[in-house]
């Protein structure tokens, strides 16, 4: 296998773990999310850092990412508490240009320098290859989506589709809405975390313009075209949203054009995705099954 198919393949694991994650947030628990590379941005910075600065190794390393990850996912989640649809949005949006500034002004972080040097994950003092990296990289993706299916079966899972669907009815049948909306973005942001781990370990460079908004705009786009509320949709939109750019690289520097038209189109036409409850792709089936 080329080394170019090869990191095609890892990119696509990595934004599949990414469409995923911030499905939890959007799909399961109805939370408008504009803002999640900065997720993804505190998952690889914190990685690099333990990494570079203080040494520790790569498990210890992405172990400490996630639960740094997590604990500020939960804490920057705390505003879906008081706000919600469009001034989430606008909330979420403000969190990611704010955490941007934050990587790209301190010298902490590497300021507009980046972090460089991050290594690559090792067996017994051996570093893996590409091909290993990349069978690793989808080990992550396998987990990812037994931990979507998982809470989309447990409790908590239904009470953030109950949440979705009336807060205050839910509220009234006793379902806590605060409690599940934090559950979903503690979930969410340790698997963006855990993607800006190996988004930051196979680069071995990263810089605070790699976790802009237009980022956050690709993965959302990535979980609506794709089908919220699925663990199909977000995989197929992370696929096809990835390799566009790819097939089309010749208009590469306007793949934020494209990306804005998809999604203007599916929500015009397509609103529940490809593989959404209402989705083209199972009306055809349907179709042909009669």
């Amino acid at each position: 296998m080329s080394a170019y198919l090869i990191t095609i393949l890892i990119t696509i694991g990595i934004y599949i773990i990414l469409a995923l994650s911030l499905n939890i947030i959007v799909g399961y628990a109805g939370q408008i999310s504009l803002g999640h590379a900065a997720f993804w941005a505190i998952g690889a910075y914190s990685f690099a850092i333990l990494s570079v600065k203080y040494s520790l190794p790569f498990i210890e390393a992405s172990v400490c990412a996630i639960l740094i990850t997590t604990l500020i996912g939960v804490i920057l989640g705390l505003p879906s508490l008081r706000v919600s649809e469009d001034f989430l949005a606008i909330t979420t949006i403000g969190i990611n240009f704010i955490v941007q500034a934050v990587f790209n002004n301190i010298n902490y972080f590497g300021g507009a320098m980046g972090i460089g040097n991050i290594p690559f994950p090792q067996i017994k003092g051996k570093m893996f290859s590409s091909a290993q990296f990349m069978a690793l990289t989808y080990l992550f993706v396998f987990l990812t989506i037994v931990i979507s299916y998982t809470f989309r079966r447990s409790w908590a899972g239904l009470a953030s589709f109950a949440v979705k669907a009336d807060e205050i009815a839910s509220n009234v049948s006793g379902i806590d809405p605060k409690r599940f909306k934090i559950i979903a973005f503690a979930i969410g942001s340790a698997l963006a975390g855990l993607a800006g781990i190996l988004y930051a370990s196979f680069m071995g460079f990263i810089s605070a313009n790699d976790f802009s908004f237009p980022v956050s705009v690709t993965i959302l786009a990535m979980v609506m075209v794709g089908g919220e509320n699925t663990i199909t949709g977000p995989i197929f939109g992370a696929f096809l949203l990835v390799l566009l750019p790819e097939i089309f690289r010749p208009i590469h520097n306007y793949r934020m054009l494209l990306y804005g038209l998809l999604l203007v189109v599916m929500m015009r036409f397509q609103p529940s995705g490809f593989f959404g409850e209402k989705g083209i792709v199972w009306k055809l089936i349907r179709v042909k099954k009669s």
